[in-house]
């Protein structure tokens, strides 16, 4: 799937080293709530039963030069009782600030409601990550509440917004063909 921004492929286990770079970033650790790195071994590690796991992963890609360069992950975690995932997206430093986020997070919710047939895709970001909200905002999120003193941001407490899209009120359409 791709529209003229951005583009998704299947996660791959041989960017493995490029994703634990990624994560790596103290930008992301921070937007993740997370205060310590990850060894590359065990990163490889996770990355094999990942592969082998229910939820449904995504290799962004920007697509706007002359050939598709990867740029992050999304990452849908479905609860097919309810027909819901939580979602989760990571994008690379470089990649930021350029409405990669917004584009890929748009393509990921086309897809769980066109493809996977979800009903409500939701998610959880620290309130002090204002570019995220935005972004999320932007693709068909909206908030719809908050977990109090539930992070951190750069060493101080914060709020956690839930937000969630749902496929009813998803609007535009869908690059998903028939």
């Amino acid at each position: 799937m791709r529209d003229d921004v951005c583009g998704l492929g299947p996660y791959r286990a041989d960017l493995v080293e490029t994703y634990w770079r990624w994560e790596q970033d103290p930008s992301v650790l921070v937007g993740y709530g997370r205060q310590q790195p990850e060894s590359l071994e065990a990163r490889t590690e996770g990355m094999a039963q990942q592969l082998r796991g229910d939820n449904i992963r995504f290799t962004v890609y920007e697509v706007a030069g002359d050939a598709a360069v990867p740029v992050g992950v999304a990452t849908l975690l479905p609860d097919p009782a309810v027909r819901t995932a939580e979602y989760v997206v990571m994008l690379a430093p470089e990649a930021r600030g350029r409405g990669l986020g917004t584009a890929a997070t748009r393509l990921v919710l086309d897809y769980a409601f066109h493809v996977t047939n979800l009903r409500m895709v939701w998610l959880k970001v620290l309130a002090p990550n204002r570019p995220a909200v935005r972004a999320y905002e932007k693709a068909g999120f909206r908030t719809v509440g908050a977990l109090r003193d539930a992070g951190y941001w750069l060493g101080k407490v914060c709020d956690e917004v839930v937000m969630d899209a749902l496929a009813a009120e998803f609007a535009g359409d869908s690059v998903v063909s028939g």
